[in-house]
């Protein structure tokens, strides 16, 4: 016979916890949504789709309720090791969340991808909400309710809630929504948590987003980021990391050094401003150039971008 889970007060006190997965297609803005939601840049963003490669899990505790926000990459059809490894991550998220919360736009029709995570919605019986982001890019407000009435139709979402990650309008009903889809459990961090992300894992990523952001379309993709050393020194508050670039091609390794070394520094600069702000000390960063032809079928090299759940 199965023991019953029985929550300890005594132990805990009113303390509650939920455990939201954010899914939708590339681009649709879960990472804006959740460095938005817990007030800190955890998850790089660009324009570019498939910017989010790994589950990136944001923690929020407000007084005695604890929310972990658990961002997948975008659904997406698969063409190599590393895409399938990104929808494996999504489908293990989303199987064992409170909480699954599909972000689209704020207009149009949903897509293929978008159907098939509505569909699994059904087939796991999950608790799911519908978030409209990007509100703040339409002037006719009319479509967003002819949205909310699309998805209606398709699920019974326990709530629809139109949000602009940008501005932060709507975030404090989709909050509200949150809250109450809690249920009294121990926090499973410490309070002053926020994130489960090794900060190796935020410094290489901080990177590869400013590569996303400077560089060709053809080149980001084909890029990956592993920070190889982080060490404080000891007689002064600076840091020095090393971090490895790797590229598919050797043409593309001339481009993302650039003339005299100029693309490749201005990388670096943008980053280290960042990580310094991230980790509060000063960075010597360190940053090299290697060609690995085919890296996104190199499992070793994949399974570094996927840690373990903390479920």
């Amino acid at each position: 016979m199965t023991k019953e889970f029985i929550f300890d007060t005594t132990l805990y006190g009113n303390q509650k916890s939920a455990f939201i997965a954010l899914v939708g297609k590339p681009n649709v803005g879960k990472s804006s949504l959740l460095n938005r939601l817990v007030g800190e840049k955890l998850a790089i963003v660009t324009d570019k789709p498939q910017t989010t490669r790994t589950r990136i899990t944001g923690v929020l505790t407000v007084e005695e309720t604890q929310l972990v926000f658990l961002d997948t990459p975008g659904m997406h059809k698969p063409k190599n090791a590393l895409s399938k490894k990104m929808i494996e991550s999504i489908n293990e998220t989303v199987s064992d969340v409170d909480l699954a919360v599909l972000v689209v736009e704020p207009t149009g029709n949903l897509t293929r991808a978008e159907e098939g995570l509505i569909e699994d919605f059904k087939n796991r019986r999950l608790n799911a909400i519908a978030v409209l982001n990007k509100i703040d890019l339409i002037q006719d407000k009319t479509q967003i309710l002819e949205k909310m009435q699309l998805l209606n139709d398709k699920f019974h979402f326990d709530a629809i809630v139109p949000v602009s990650a940008l501005t932060g309008e709507g975030i404090d009903e989709l909050m509200k929504v949150f809250m109450d889809s809690a249920v009294q459990s121990p926090h499973y961090f410490p309070d002053d948590t926020l994130t489960e992300q090794p900060e190796k894992v935020i410094c290489a990523e901080l990177i590869r987003e400013k590569i996303l952001i400077n560089m060709r379309d053809e080149i980001p993709h084909g890029v990956a980021v592993v920070i190889e050393s982080m060490k404080e020194r000891q007689d002064k508050p600076l840091m020095d990391m090393e971090a490895m670039i790797y590229c598919e091609r050797k043409s593309h390794k001339g481009m993302i050094i650039g003339k005299g070394g100029a693309m490749l520094k201005n990388i670096a600069t943008q980053a280290r401003q960042e990580m310094e702000q991230f980790l509060d000390i000063k960075i010597n960063l360190q940053c090299r150039v290697k060609v690995k032809e085919d890296w996104r079928n190199e499992e070793n090299l994949i399974r570094s971008f996927f840690p373990k759940s903390p479920t």
